[in-house]
């Protein structure tokens, strides 16, 4: 590794530690840990400090980091609690987030606000559910499909300029996908069970490895068929969870997320600020102005779904708790935002005003959601998980 990128990760790893001690310091603030992560990166970024350097090395933790947020996503997808009404409901709800969402976009297009109104819809389609919701089975449903459909639209829509092959990419991809479950599912012996078992907590731990060599390969497969490997991370994480049901999956659990969350994404975070454009939302005062208008685009794409499609399961206030947090939305903005400028399907400032947006839906969204619905939240920060995740 060259000097470069050693002092950089080195600059993003206490970036990283100081961003959960700054939380905690603010507690009384609730700011998520998320959007430190981002702002320090932003900080020790070129456009501020200047005191680390995207380096390819950076970038490629940076790209395992995000693999692994999309893993974390997949692998807390709980079916069994879902399937049904709660499942139906929240489909219904992102099929309905995607027309406004992209009406919206059409509109700003018109006003000359944007390149591709595909750009702007799709953000407002990321959500992140909270940490030990409240809304059980209808808020999880929520939160699976924002993460899972927005997933498939990226590798549809933005990664590719060919849909149609596309498609029939996707669904090879599936049916990969689906052996290799019934692989998992069948794979659960109890001599298997036993050897997970041995080796959970020994040097060797396996069933991590075997989770990081899933996520590796289903990622590569992703990419070489043209699709986007958010994809192969996600499906990698709902095949590790089939395969680890049971008393292991706790265990399992804990030591990916530690792995994920201890180490890989918050790099992902800060390297994303490092990325961040604070030039293009800085130098125009109108850009400054997009922020807000995004963010309550988050809301009415998110919100009008929630306040509609679920009049006869929640009352009104847990509706209008459900819109807002159904409307906090970050780490796909982020994934979305970093697509549209490669692409050139996004301009710099829309990218900065959205990414703004996002996480000032994490510091707001969240609390509203919790004042509505009646309740605390819960500890002493607000944070996003995998979705969340959003994002």
């Amino acid at each position: 590794m060259d000097s470069a990128s050693a002092s950089s990760l080195a600059l993003i790893i206490v970036a990283a530690v100081l961003a959960p001690l700054a939380a905690e310091a603010l507690r009384r603030f609730r700011i998520p840990g998320v959007v430190l992560e981002i702002a320090f990166g932003v900080v020790i970024g070129q456009q501020v400090l200047g005191l680390a350097e995207l380096t390819p090395v950076v970038a490629g933790f940076g790209n395992l980091g995000l693999s692994f947020l999309m893993f974390l996503a997949g692998y807390e997808i709980d079916l069994d609690r879902i399937k049904g009404r709660p499942l139906d409901r929240a489909t219904r709800g992102w099929f309905l987030s995607l027309f406004i969402g992209l009406a919206c976009g059409a509109v700003l297009v018109l006003d000359g606000f944007a390149h591709s109104d595909l750009l702007i819809g799709l953000p407002m389609l990321s959500d992140a559910e909270v940490l030990e919701t409240r809304f059980g089975a209808l808020v999880l449903a929520v939160g699976t499909v924002g993460e899972f459909l927005p997933i498939v639209a990226i590798a549809l829509l933005l990664t590719s300029d060919n849909p149609g092959l596309t498609v029939v990419l996707l669904v090879v991809f599936i049916a990969l996908a689906v052996a290799a479950t019934l692989i998992a599912t069948r794979a659960r012996s109890p001599r298997v069970i036993e050897l997970m078992r041995r080796h959970l907590d020994s040097s060797a731990q396996l069933p991590v490895r075997i989770a990081v060599l899933l996520v590796v390969a289903l990622v590569w497969v992703a990419g070489h068929l043209g699709l986007d490997v958010l994809l192969g991370a996600f499906t990698a994480g709902i095949i590790v969870r089939l395969f680890t049901a049971g008393e292991q999956a706790e265990a399992v659990g804990s030591k990916l997320s530690a792995l994920g969350f201890g180490f890989l994404i918050p790099i992902f975070f800060v390297v994303s600020g490092m990325k961040f454009d604070l030039d293009a939302l800085l130098d125009e005062p109108t850009t400054l102005l997009r922020v807000p208008v995004f963010l309550v685009l988050f809301l009415v794409a998110r919100g009008v779904p929630a306040m509609v499609l679920y009049r006869h399961d929640l009352p009104r206030r847990d509706r209008a708790a459900l819109a807002f947090f159904s409307a906090t939305a970050l780490p796909l903005v982020v994934v979305i935002t970093e697509i549209g400028l490669e692409t050139d399907r996004m301009l710099p400032e829309n990218a900065a005003a959205l990414v703004g947006a996002g996480m000032l839906s994490v510091l707001l969204y969240p609390l509203i959601g919790f004042a509505l619905h009646g309740r605390e939240v819960p500890g002493d920060t607000v944070e996003v998980p995998a979705e969340s995740t959003s994002g």
